[in-house]
C-alpha cells in the first residue's frame, strides 16, 4: 500500500531531518521517497542544498521536499504516520492513499539501464528519475 505525505508548503532541510528521523521509528513504513523541486549545486550555495543525517549515514538533501511517498505494510500505522506528521508540520499537510511507488521494472529501466537491470535490487524499482544517475539519486538505508 503506498501513502503520500502532502505538506501544504515546501520543507526545510532541517524539517526534512526531523520529520524523517522520527519517521524511521515506525515499524511498517518499506520505502519513503522524497518528492519536490530540485535544490541548485553545492557550490551555488542554497540555504537548503545540506548534508542531512539518517540513522547515522550522511545524505546530501538534493530536493526542497514537497512530497514525501511511502510504501506501507499496513494500513493501520496511518494514525502513526500521521502523528509524527501533526509534531512537524504545524502549518498544514494531507495523507493520501493511492499507487505513487512503482512496483516493477519497466521498458524505460531496460533503457536506461541495459544489460544490468536484471542485477538491480528491486528495492530501487520506483525510486530513481530515469533521466539522473542511479548514483547521484538514490541512498538506500537499511532498517535495523
Amino acid at each position: 500500500m503506498d501513502i503520500e505525505i502532502f505538506p501544504n508548503r515546501y520543507l526545510s532541510a532541517d524539517t526534512t531531518e526531523k520529520l524523517l528521523k522520527d519517521l524511521d521509528e515506525i515499524e511498517g513504513i518499506i520505502k519513503m521517497v522524497l518528492h519536490g523541486q530540485r535544490l541548485p549545486p553545492a557550490e551555488m550555495g542554497h540555504p537548503d542544498r545540506k548534508v542531512i543525517s539518517i540513522k547515522g549515514q550522511k545524505i546530501d538533501l538534493q530536493v526542497k521536499t514537497g512530497r514525501i511517498l511511502m510504501e506501507i505494510k499496513e494500513e493501520s500505522i496511518i494514525d502513526e504516520i500521521r502523528n509524527v506528521c501533526e509534531n512537524h508540520l504545524q502549518f498544514g499537510f494531507n495523507i493520501n492513499n493511492g499507487t505513487y511507488i512503482r512496483k516493477q521494472k519497466t521498458v524505460s529501466d531496460n533503457l536506461k539501464y541495459g544489460k544490468i537491470l536484471d542485477d538491480l535490487s528491486d528495492e530501487i524499482v520506483g525510486l530513481t528519475d530515469q533521466n539522473a544517475q542511479l548514483s547521484e539519486r538514490v541512498k538506500i538505508l537499511k532498517k535495523k
